[in-house]
């Protein structure tokens, strides 16, 4: 036990805890960004079994943030060169290889044989597939996504808990997607959301602290805030009995989202252009701070109100950095609503570049 001693001392924690470790069997669905971290600190902390369902090969551009390759392993299989190198990290851990991209042909099996789901992966089709087969096999999903400066973490099908849809009701339909690699991410933001993910796991897992069980994480790097939002369960999304047909998606966000700046926000209600400006922040953001012209619908219940939005207008949507409300856009666009903006770095770039006595947060 001299490799676990640090953590055996922790009061709470103790040997009876590390068993629980060693005895569990994690599946990290995914060996990139969020991946490494969270394989790297479940190995060395001696999670018993962790299975890697990976498919990809390493990349030059991967390695300004996926710090368990270099430079010589370009070219490479992904996971089995994790394999290797978690082995030489902690040789009493049990590292089983899934060289495959999760399937609706796999994924039920793969599940089944692990404890805890914690999701790695890049883009919406297998989040959702992610998802939806945690509630068929009945396992707990340990969330993480990230975007440019920010990322998000949530705990999803624990104790009854709420489920990936309960926050996004539905993947988006297929069709252009913005790359990730034109969008760009900060090589260190996936590391921190990583980490979260590994302790979220660790948690789950002993039973230590409280989980993010029907609540949802937010970090944002470049203005250093973290805020906590609640979700509410639906009790349906816990009825699913079987996989979609299809969960395709490529990488990140659909096109169909437009982008509106601040500035151009400004020029729009300074012309007195006709449209919606929709602030879909929490109700105690909203008493903070808020521009006049919004109109307030916290993201939880947008998709219920959207008989109050204009469909023959332009629809703004506004959260406090861009994150929530692009998912908000992102939905309304599915639902058949064809001009929404999502308004890029939300009421805090509004604070910081239009109106400077607007209080911040």
């Amino acid at each position: 036990m001299d490799r676990y001693d640090r953590q055996t001392r922790l009061e709470g924690f103790g040997p009876q805890k590390q068993a629980l470790l060693q005895q569990a069997k994690v599946l990290v669905i995914g060996a990139g960004g969020l991946g490494v971290p969270v394989l790297q600190y479940l190995t060395a902390m001696g999670v018993g079994t962790i299975g890697i369902v990976e498919h990809d090969t390493v990349n030059v551009t991967n390695l300004q943030r996926q710090v368990l390759y270099t430079t010589a392993d370009q070219g490479a299989s992904k996971v089995q060169t994790a394999a290797t190198r978690l082995q030489q990290l902690n040789p009493e851990v049990k590292h089983i290889v899934h060289d495959t991209w999760l399937t609706t042909d796999n994924a039920l099996d793969l599940f089944r044989a692990y404890d805890v789901i914690v999701d790695c992966s890049d883009n919406f089709g297998t989040r959702y597939l992610v998802n939806d087969a945690c509630v068929i096999t009945g396992k707990p999903l340990v969330y993480g996504a990230i975007y440019k400066y920010e990322g998000q973490v949530s705990v999803f099908n624990y104790q009854e808990g709420a489920t990936y849809r309960c926050i996004f009701p539905e993947a988006p339909e297929s069709g252009e997607m913005l790359n990730c690699n034109d969008i760009g991410v900060l090589g260190v933001l996936p590391g921190l959301i990583g980490c979260y993910q590994a302790n979220e796991t660790v948690k789950v897992i002993t039973g230590i602290g409280t989980p993010l069980r029907n609540q949802l994480l937010t970090i944002d790097t470049l203005h250093n805030t973290q805020m906590v939002f609640n979700i509410t369960p639906i009790a349906a999304n816990r009825q699913l009995t079987t996989l979609q047909h299809n969960y395709q998606q490529t990488v990140c966000e659909m096109n169909s989202v437009q982008s509106l700046s601040v500035e151009q926000l400004a020029e729009w209600l300074q012309k007195d252009t006709r449209f919606m400006l929709l602030d879909v922040r929490e109700d105690d953001e909203w008493e903070i701070c808020h521009i006049s012209q919004s109109v307030h619908i916290p993201m939880g219940r947008v998709l219920q109100q959207t008989a109050a939005l204009p469909a023959d207008a332009p629809i703004a949507v506004l959260c406090h950095h861009g994150m929530r409300s692009r998912a908000v856009a992102q939905r309304l666009t599915d639902l058949g609503f064809n001009q929404v903006y999502n308004v890029e770095g939300g009421i805090h770039a509004w604070a910081c570049a239009i109106d400077d006595q607007m209080q911040t947060y």
